[in-house]
């Protein structure tokens, strides 16, 4: 029966020190082998943080299924910062497009509660809110009323 191991690494620089090398050292992996598939596989992450799930077979083979990053960090990569705001109402930390938030909720998609783009763009504007990050100089909750009112058509 496959053991499955779930940890958060660096995108790209995953390193055989914790949290990884402790989690499969025990199960008989060779760490280095896991540690470069792991970056080579989340390279495109770079300094994001990336659910990894690492499937080690029996016979001692293993798989790598890598995530999505959280929105959050997604959101933080588009406007290149490294934290949202303290003061969630009063502080604005960054503005996004419309278009900005599209790639993202269509990256995210595979992992959100929603079934389309216009849920998936609903749900990481609300990630903006608590962020402290507006969307095309408005309140993101400004955007959600706008495109539940059809004055914004989220296009599949």
């Amino acid at each position: 029966m496959p053991r499955v191991v779930e940890v958060l690494v660096p995108g790209g620089e995953a390193s055989p020190g914790p949290p990884l090398g402790p989690a499969i050292g025990p199960l008989g992996l060779n760490v280095k082998q896991v540690v470069d598939r792991i970056n080579a596989e989340t390279k495109n992450f770079n300094g994001l943080s990336v659910p990894v799930k690492i499937i080690v077979q029996d016979d001692g083979s293993f798989d790598i299924e890598v995530g999505i990053p959280p929105a959050t960090a997604l959101i933080k990569r588009e406007l290149g910062i490294s934290k949202g705001s303290n003061k969630t109402g009063s502080e604005v930390v960054g503005d996004l497009s419309l278009e900005q938030v599209k790639e993202i909720a269509k990256m995210k998609m595979s992992e959100v509660l929603s079934y389309d783009l216009r849920s998936a763009v609903k749900e990481i504007l609300g990630t903006c809110v608590s962020m402290g990050v507006t969307v095309e100089g408005k309140n993101p909750k400004e955007v959600q009323k706008e495109i539940d009112e059809g004055k914004i058509v989220i296009e599949e």
